[in-house]
């Protein structure tokens, strides 16, 4: 009997919703073409937005393009790497080598070089293995790392400028308290926190999941539409705040070089020296340098941030490639700088050349001579043999 009512009521329930299911459906049906249209138009945008991905991301992915663009990047790159380690190493070698350029400032000037040199050392040569394989064929580690040192050296170049702009700006305009704030031992540990930060500022990229393979510019890079929010961020706390920063530092440096050259407060300022204007106006070519070869890449990032859908069709590839490859230039360009602008350095640099070609001269020599006297000099046994055709004629 339970089991009599227990279906009964079930049949009852089953033929009761038949009409109530059907009635909704009636009443769905205007809706449900305006919930088609929604999910097309969201399944629409989702799909624009996963093949940018896909041509950002993907590591199998091919360009093709002529022969001519690939051998002109390569050379370009190959070009950056060797400008880049030599000038440096020179840098680093002179600062090492010549007492002058051994004060605090030029300790942010060797941090800048170790910044510089980092790309130069490992993610650039596997740029240049990708653009003359056209893929990357390298695996998701070397990946990982290299978009993490590019990083790495981007964000360290970047805050390494904002310390020696507020070096800079502590030594001219706040002389009397200089010695005090940079002391050597201060000054090392500015440095350490320089790249305490840095640190800091690339760790979350590894968990945003922002590092990945870009076949337009054949590197592991940020991923500029992985997240708006973040994207944002970055520009701001890593490009836009410290050009900020070290605009204020240097708009103020040249108000009292200026107020100096006019003689607007002689007494209570203190006298700036040929060599110090000299000194900053090298950091200054410097800073802009960077703010130069940056600023495209950094301001095709917030736009695309910002607008996505708008901006990334408006963008040409041509555009996007040149950016990256003038930002990676940057890297050569700051050892060029102190060699022309700063004539210790420059002094320097001639030193370590000449001393490098003559080690290899005399080293040269050395094995030369060496060579003509094996030469010259009779083996025992063609001497003994001739001795002995003597005594027997």
């Amino acid at each position: 009997m339970a089991h009599g009512r227990t279906s009964g009521t079930r049949a009852r329930e089953t033929t009761g919703a038949e009409p109530r299911a059907k009635g909704g459906g009636r009443r769905r049906r205007g809706g449900g073409g305006r919930r088609r249209r929604r999910r097309r138009r969201k399944e629409e945008g989702e799909d624009e937005d996963e093949s940018s991905r896909r041509l950002c991301s993907s590591p199998d992915a091919l360009l093709s393009r002529p022969p001519w663009v690939t051998t002109t990047l390569g050379c370009f790159l190959i070009f950056t790497i060797v400008v880049d380690i030599l000038g440096n190493l020179l840098v680093i070698f002179s600062v090492y080598r010549n007492k002058k350029l051994r004060n605090a400032g030029n300790i942010f000037v060797v941090s800048l070089a170790v910044a510089d040199l980092v790309v130069a050392i490992y993610p650039y040569p596997l740029v240049l293995t990708s653009i003359f394989n056209n893929g990357w064929n390298l695996g998701y580690m070397h990946c990982q790392i290299s978009g993490f040192l590019m990083g790495l050296s981007v964000i360290g170049s970047i805050f390494n400028i904002t310390g020696i702009a507020i070096n800079r700006y502590c030594y001219i305009c706040h002389s009397l308290k200089y010695d005090k704030l940079y002391s050597d031992k201060n000054s090392v540990c500015y440095v350490l926190l320089i790249w305490a930060l840095t640190v800091v500022a690339i760790v979350p990229n590894l968990f945003v999941g922002s590092l990945q393979y870009d076949p337009r510019v054949y590197s592991c890079t940020f991923e500029q539409s992985a997240s708006s929010a973040y994207t944002i961020a970055v520009v701001f706390f890593h490009f836009i705040l410290p050009i900020m920063i070290v605009t204020y530092c240097y708009l103020r440096i040249w108000i009292l070089v200026i107020q100096v050259r006019r003689r607007v407060k002689p007494d209570n300022r203190p006298k700036l020296t040929q060599h110090d204007v000299r000194n900053f106006v090298t950091m200054f070519v410097v800073f802009v340098l960077f703010a130069v070869c940056w600023a495209p890449l950094n301001l095709i990032g917030l736009a695309v941030a910002i607008r996505p859908r708008v901006v990334i069709p408006l963008i040409p590839e041509w555009l996007f490639v040149a950016s990256y490859f003038m930002a990676y230039f940057n890297s050569c360009l700051n050892a060029i700088v102190y060699g022309v602008l700063n004539q210790n350095f420059r002094r320097e640099y001639k030193r370590i050349v000449v001393s490098v070609c003559t080690a290899r001269i005399f080293f040269q020599e050395s094995s030369n001579d060496a060579g003509e006297r094996l030469k010259s000099k009779p083996s025992p046994l063609m001497t003994n043999n001739n001795q002995v055709k003597v005594e027997s004629v």
